[in-house]
């Protein structure tokens, strides 16, 4: 999903997206351990996915705030 089309969701649909990501962190780290998992890289795209949600969630809540409230 390109960060143009995240920014388009609204704050629960990204808040899900965010628990759906961890969960399938969760998933993949416990394959790793394991030997289960065979593609390495799916850690690193989660995380960064993960972060990505977490980043733009925070926009959101920045955009909400009035002006000049701290």
């Amino acid at each position: 999903m390109k960060t143009a089309e995240i920014r388009l969701l609204s704050v629960q649909e990204l808040i899900n997206k965010i628990a759906d990501a961890r969960e399938e962190y969760m998933n993949l780290r416990f394959q790793m351990v394991t030997g289960q998992l065979t593609d390495h890289s799916r850690l690193l795209q989660t995380r960064r996915l993960i972060a990505r949600y977490e980043t733009i969630l925070r926009e959101h809540e920045l955009a909400e705030k009035p002006e000049g409230a701290k």
